[in-house]
C-alpha cells in the first residue's frame, strides 16, 4: 500500500484548516507534515489537529525552502495578494500545488504561476471548488450530452447574502481592493469560471461590466448611530448589527463561520467575541468601514458562435451563495437552484429533474460550498498520488483563461467600455 500524500499547509486560516481536515478523515491518503503561518494560535491549532512535529512549525514559508524538499505537495491558503511568491517558489522546488482562489490578483502573476508549474512539471489545482460540486458537474454533463441542444444563452446569479457580504466585504478581509482584490475576483471568479466552463470550446470575444458600491457608505449612516455596534443605541434596528451577526450566534452555541474568523488568537466564546467586537474590525459600524469593493456587479459576455452570457452578483439577498442558473438551448431549457436541476425538453414538452447525490463527510458539509471543498481536495490528493493531472477539474490553462476574463471584465467596468477578448492567452 502506498504511503499517504504528505502536504505542507501554508496559511493556517479558515481555508487551510478546511482542506487539512481531509487528513483527519483519510489518514491513509493524506498526512499534514508541516504548517507555516505568522500567527501562533493558527499554527498551534493545526499542530494539535495533525500531530505535527515542532521542527516543522514555521512562522514564514520561506523557512521551509531553506530545507531539502520533505513533502509531496503544498496547500497555499495565504491572503489573495500573497499567492504568487509561494506558488512560484514551491513549484520550482518540485512541490505539487493546491492554490486557493483567486490564483493571483493580476494577470502577470497568474501567468507566472502557470509558467512555473508547467516548467517544473508539477500538478496545479486552483481552488475553484464549484467545479467539484456534484450538481455543477451534472450541469456540464447534461450540456455535453446535448440535453438542451446548442447552448444559446447562460443566465447566472450569485446571491452573496446580506450578512455574508457585511462580514467578508465590508468589515472583513476582502473589503478593500488595495489590501486584497476587487470583488469580482475575490468573490465571483468562481462564477466567471463556471460560465467559461459551460461554454466549452467557444472562446469569449467581448465582455462588458457595470457595478458599484451601494449602501455601505458613510453618508448612509443613520442619525444617532455609534462607530461600534456594541456602543450603538439603535443597533437593534440594523440588519447588519455585529452583535446580531456574531455575539448572538455565540450565545446560541454557534462558534463556526463567521464567528470563528473574528477571534484570531483564541477559541471563540462570549468573552473573546465581545473583545473582538470592541477592539477589532468586525465590531465597526457597517457605515464606518474602509471598504471600497462593489456590492453589486453585472458581467455580459459574447462567445464564439453567438453564445451570450449574463452574470449578476449582488450583496443584498436572503439566500447566501446559492447560485441560480438558467441555460437556454436550441432544444431545451435547464434551470438550477443549487439543489435541483430541471431540464425542459422542447420536443416532448416534459421536464426531467436531476438531483445528483453528494456523499460528503460531516466535517466538510458545513464548509460553505455544499461539500465541494471535500471533492476538490479528494481529487487533488488522488491526482498527486497517481501522478495524473487529468483528475484535476481546475487545472492551470483553463483556470488562467477564466481569470483573464475576470480581469478584462473589471477593466470594462473601470473604463466604461466593451472590451475585446480576442487576443487573450
Amino acid at each position: 500500500m502506498s504511503p499517504p500524500v504528505s502536504v505542507i499547509v501554508v496559511g493556517a486560516g479558515n481555508r487551510g484548516e478546511i482542506y487539512s481536515k481531509y487528513a483527519s478523515i483519510h489518514p491513509e491518503r493524506m498526512k499534514v507534515v508541516a504548517v507555516a503561518d505568522p500567527r501562533k494560535f493558527a499554527r498551534s491549532k493545526l499542530q494539535q489537529q495533525h500531530n505535527i512535529e515542532e521542527e516543522n512549525m514555521f512562522e514564514d514559508w520561506n523557512q521551509i525552502l531553506e530545507r531539502e524538499k520533505f513533502a509531496d505537495a503544498v496547500l497555499i491558503c495565504t491572503p489573495d495578494r500573497l499567492h504568487k511568491e509561494p506558488a512560484v517558489a514551491f513549484a520550482l522546488r518540485g512541490y505539487h500545488i493546491l492554490l486557493e482562489k483567486p490564483m493571483a490578483t493580476n494577470a502577470k502573476d497568474c501567468r507566472a504561476i502557470v509558467g512555473a508549474c508547467t516548467k517544473s512539471g508539477v500538478i496545479l489545482s486552483v481552488g475553484h471548488v464549484l467545479r467539484y460540486d456534484p450538481i455543477i458537474h451534472k450541469i456540464k454533463t447534461l450540456i455535453d450530452s446535448g440535453a438542451v441542444g446548442d447552448v444559446i444563452h447562460i443566465q447566472h446569479l450569485e446571491p452573496v447574502g446580506f450578512y455574508h457580504f457585511a462580514h467578508s466585504f465590508v468589515r472583513g478581509n476582502w473589503r478593500n481592493e488595495a489590501e486584497s482584490s476587487f470583488a469580482l475576483l475575490a468573490k465571483s471568479c468562481h462564477d466567471i469560471d463556471l460560465i467559461h466552463h459551460w461554454a466549452g470550446s467557444r472562446r469569449c470575444l467581448k465582455v462588458s461590466s457595470f457595478g458599484s458600491l451601494s449602501h455601505f457608505r458613510k453618508e448612509n449612516k443613520p442619525e444617532g448611530a455609534a462607530d461600534r455596534c456594541l456602543d450603538c443605541s439603535i443597533e437593534s434596528t440594523c440588519p447588519y448589527s455585529a452583535r446580531k451577526i456574531y455575539l448572538e450566534r455565540v450565545e446560541q452555541g454557534h462558534t463556526g463561520w463567521p464567528v470563528s474568523v473574528i477571534c484570531q488568537n483564541s477559541q471563540p466564546d462570549i468573552e473573546s467575541v465581545t473583545t473582538a467586537l470592541r477592539t477589532g474590525p468586525y465590531g465597526r459600524c457597517i457605515y464606518e468601514c474602509d471598504n471600497d469593493v462593489c456590492s453589486n456587479q453585472i458581467v455580459n459576455m459574447e462567445f464564439e458562435g453567438g453564445l451570450t452570457a449574463a452574470f449578476s452578483m449582488v450583496a443584498f439577498t436572503e439566500k447566501m451563495c446559492s447560485r441560480q442558473t438558467t441555460i437556454y438551448g436550441s432544444r431545451g431549457e435547464l434551470t438550477c437552484d443549487g439543489l435541483e436541476i430541471r431540464v425542459f425538453d422542447f420536443l416532448t414538452e416534459k421536464t426531467t429533474k436531476h438531483s445528483p447525490g453528494n456523499e460528503t463527510p460531516q466535517h466538510f458539509s458545513f464548509s460553505g460550498h455544499g461539500g465541494a471543498d471535500y471533492h476538490l481536495i479528494d481529487a487533488f490528493i488522488a491526482a498527486v498520488a497517481k501522478r495524473d493531472p487529468s483528475l484535476i477539474r481546475s487545472g492551470p490553462e483553463e483556470t488562467l483563461m477564466s481569470h483573464l476574463l475576470v480581469f478584462e471584465a473589471e477593466r470594462s467596468r473601470l473604463e466604461s467600455r466593451v472590451v475585446s477578448c480576442r487576443d487573450l492567452s
